[in-house]
């Protein structure tokens, strides 16, 4: 039964990856991959690591793409917007990426038959030694990462202002007789 729920959110995992990539509209390809996220959350669970399904859904799913959702709806950058996004996604685009998911399809089919070689075992790691090594050791690696995000937005929102600003200026030329 394991073994089919694996496969059940293996494939709606990579059904809403392609459809996070193949979508026109940001917002839509965002909530395809909080599915996705949930998904993969759903096959570490399977796998046996719990605190790892744990983690995918409260800092993947529930902070960082509500974030890359909120600037997306905040910029709303319209349809000369799809319509670029559009004239991108031409087929000769998909080559280069198609071959390398070959390539990693390939090795996971490889995996799959004859084993991981020089796989080692692992251990149980708990939430307590998760939050001492991150809030310790590592305390100031993840203080950058939360500035480098919040560089991010703040940078997003400036681009996309000035964007929309240069929209509009255009349109307001386009409209005077």
């Amino acid at each position: 039964m394991a073994l089919a729920l694996f496969y059940i959110a293996a494939a709606v995992a990579l059904a809403s990856t392609v459809l996070v990539i193949t979508r026109r509209n940001a917002a839509h390809a965002l909530i395809y991959l909080v599915v996705s996220l949930l998904s993969i959350a759903v096959i570490f669970f399977l796998l046996g690591a719990p605190f790892a399904a744990a983690l995918e859904i409260v800092i993947y799913a529930g902070a960082i793409v509500v974030l890359f959702l909120f600037v997306v709806m905040m910029l709303n950058l319209g349809r000369r917007s799809a319509e670029r996004e559009r004239l991108w996604l031409q087929p000769g685009m998909w080559v280069g990426p198609s071959i390398l998911v070959g390539v990693l399809f390939l090795m996971m089919l490889h995996v799959i038959v004859v084993g991981a070689p020089g796989t080692t075992e692992g251990t149980m790691v708990g939430p307590k030694e998760v939050g001492t090594a991150l809030f310790g050791q590592y305390l100031l690696a993840v203080e950058l990462a939360a500035m480098l995000l919040l560089a991010a937005l703040i940078g997003a929102y400036h681009l996309g202002r000035r964007y929309l600003g240069d929209r509009r200026e255009e349109s307001s030329r386009e409209n005077r007789p």
